[in-house]
């Protein structure tokens, strides 16, 4: 079976093509066209600009997919869309773009929820089809990302339940804001996590950094970090050589999100007797949280598998979307695309 897989949530314009070939999920391409040096300029993505790039870009993504696959469209069983969450006037470009596919080519389609293909990037490319009880059940997911960090449990494969999420400010998020009160450049995230690298703990004759661990201790699995960005904000204002101890800045803050991100995920796993912990998101690339989460899962869920997605696969793509439009086309989750539509606010 092949799957066109569309995504255009936020600011990548993307598109790819899987196939069943092996026991396996195989990407036959995978194109992403990138905004991050037009939105950069800016300190975040401006939703207007971002719909008329997608405008701009999805017909010579589209082509360049086909080529890369070596696919005509009468080689294409589905095509798979994200309708939400996500910007809504981003997500209109691929979703009608999948619609008048679906109808010229004559291809069933499937609507696929964002965070659902996140968590789909799990199963690209591994040793055998999630459906053949690879990963036992139940599963919990940490999901984090720019716009969304969440515990996601599923007790049956392609069923999902939030059972926490962030209040406030989602992880990816909060790196941005931190990196922009530095001064250190969009997106946050890579680039915190590399000056967090080039700090070295040791003897320091400066005043130690300390920072929160929000809702570390509280009673349910959410999430919050707009307390920490609170909190390293105040903290540069009352240092005066704070620009000289960036790296050290980015170190504390980034253990700070991945010690709450890890503390909650095993309280999870071990309330719901997970068999398998997956990380998901686009924070999921952070090195030192899945080197960090890998080792907790480890030393503290005895028997329990542990999964990343491939790094390629963990920012916005297609290839995740594609993936989980596969497992629907399996079960035949089909719509009328007539009815398609999206939704910016869709949960999971």
């Amino acid at each position: 079976m092949n799957i066109l897989g569309i995504e255009t949530s936020c600011d990548e314009t993307a598109m790819a093509l899987v196939t069943d070939q092996n026991n396996k999920i195989e990407v036959l391409a995978n194109v992403v066209s990138s905004q991050i040096d037009i939105h950069r300029q800016y300190g975040g993505v401006v939703p207007e600009v971002a719909a008329r790039e997608h405008v701009l870009n999805i017909v010579p993504v589209l082509d360049q997919t086909l080529k890369m696959a070596q696919l005509r469209p009468n080689d294409i069983d589905a095509i798979a869309v994200t309708v939400g969450p996500g910007l809504v006037t981003s997500l209109q470009t691929g979703v009608e773009t999948a619609k008048t596919l679906a109808y010229a080519w004559n291809i069933p389609i499937v609507g696929v929820n964002h965070i659902e293909g996140h968590i789909a990037a799990n199963f690209i490319d591994k040793s055998s089809i999630p459906s053949a009880l690879d990963y036992e059940l139940p599963i919990i997911t940490l999901t984090v990302s720019g716009g969304h960090t969440m515990l996601v449990l599923s007790k049956k494969f392609g069923q999902f339940e939030t059972i926490g999420e962030t209040l406030d400010d989602a992880a990816g998020e909060a790196f941005d804001k931190a990196a922009k009160l530095m001064n250190i450049g969009y997106p946050g995230g890579p680039i915190i996590s590399a000056e967090a690298e080039k700090f070295l703990m040791g003897a320091d004759t400066q005043p130690a950094i300390k920072l929160p661990r929000p809702m570390l201790n509280k009673d349910n699995f959410d999430f919050s970090f707009s307390g920490l960005k609170t909190s390293i904000r105040y903290a540069l204002e009352k240092d005066p050589n704070w620009q000289n101890r960036i790296p050290e800045y980015c170190f504390h803050f980034q253990q700070a999100v991945i010690d709450v991100l890890i503390h909650k995920m095993l309280k999870a796993a071990k309330k719901y007797n997970a068999k398998t912990v997956m990380l998901a998101g686009g924070v999921s690339a952070n090195k030192a949280l899945r080197l960090q989460l890998e080792m907790a899962v480890k030393n503290n869920l005895v028997g329990t598998k542990f999964n990343l997605p491939d790094l390629k696969y963990t920012t916005d793509n297609a290839a995740m979307i594609a993936t989980a439009g596969y497992f629907k086309a399996q079960r035949q989750e089909f719509t009328n695309w007539q009815n398609l539509k999206t939704d910016s606010n869709l949960e999971l």
